[in-house]
């Protein structure tokens, strides 16, 4: 006696979708789907969803293939013009965003996608098929709907992505990380989406050594790092929003060292030369600028 297939995992609990649009329509089963969409399925042959199942359907005939995303087709195989008969991923499809979205939360719902209801992306209208397509294999993971997950970012995010373009940046384009190293795509606790719960929290998953504790703690590091630094690409040196020192004089000015408010003029090619904000400025001195357990700590000095 044969022994029965095991069903593929993941897919075991799968079952036909609700399209609310057609609640009276009935599954008719992938051959009257191939039928028409012989391309389609073509393209869907190699991916996850379609291993998956298929796997599942060989081991138990009453789990749907098509039917699992697209609800019953009965409705749509006799009027296939007709909006809103199946469940369609577009934009101008017949199927609202949310019950785009719904449907795919069946499976995937939990783990990244905890906090999508109320995220930015959720808020602004973005569908899943925004970014990912399990019809194809255009991507080595994530069906993604581009061939990585930074130029899916991009697709919406392009003035995010120019700033990498700039002297200083992440080394994203290097391809040393993306975008969901530090951004969690489905939805976070907060507006960036990050993947923790502050921007330095994010910034310490890399730059451990910045955390501390420090003896001497710098306030405006300590508060974000984003006072002093820009997170994707900056025309000065070490991402920076603004070239040392007229970054450290928009805080420290008029008040001791230095006493006065240096200028382009200051600069070894202008008008008048000084000497404290030549070569690397303030942190040729005040290296430790993030802080400091050193004795001289509170002047951040090494």
């Amino acid at each position: 006696m044969a022994q029965a297939l095991p069903v593929a995992p993941g897919f075991a609990k799968a079952k036909v979708a609700v399209n609310p649009n057609a609640p009276d329509a009935k599954p008719v089963g992938e051959a009257t789907c191939f039928a028409c969409h012989q391309l389609e399925a073509e393209h869907f042959t190699h991916t996850l969803h379609s291993l998956g199942l298929h796997a599942a359907n060989k081991a138990d005939a009453s789990i749907p293939v098509c039917e699992t995303c697209h609800g019953p087709g009965s409705q749509h195989a006799q009027a296939p013009l007709t909006k809103g008969s199946i469940l369609a991923y577009t934009k101008n499809g017949g199927t609202p965003i949310e019950v785009q979205t719904k449907t795919c939360l069946t499976c995937h719902e939990g783990g990244p996608r905890d906090h999508w209801l109320g995220s930015i992306h959720q808020r602004n209208g973005v569908s899943c098929s925004d970014c990912h397509n399990p019809m194809a294999k255009f991507s080595v993971e994530g069906s993604l709907a581009r061939p990585s997950i930074n130029d899916t970012c991009a697709q919406c995010h392009k003035d995010v992505r120019l700033e990498f373009n700039r002297r200083s940046h992440m080394p994203l384009p290097e391809g040393q990380m993306s975008c969901v190293d530090c951004h969690n795509p489905h939805g976070s606790l907060t507006g960036p989406l990050l993947k923790t719960n502050t921007v330095n929290e994010t910034c310490y998953q890399c730059h451990a050594e910045k955390r501390g504790p420090f003896l001497f703690e710098h306030a405006p590091v300590r508060e974000n790092c984003l006072n002093c630094h820009t997170p994707h690409g900056s025309n000065q040196h070490a991402l920076l929003v603004a070239p040392i020192p007229f970054l450290c004089l928009q805080c420290h000015t008029q008040l001791r060292h230095p006493n006065d408010l240096h200028t382009p003029q200051s600069l070894a090619t202008g008008a008048h030369p000084d000497e404290r904000i030549m070569g690397r400025g303030c942190i040729t001195c005040h290296a430790n600028i993030h802080g400091s357990n050193a004795p001289a700590g509170p002047k951040f000095h090494e």
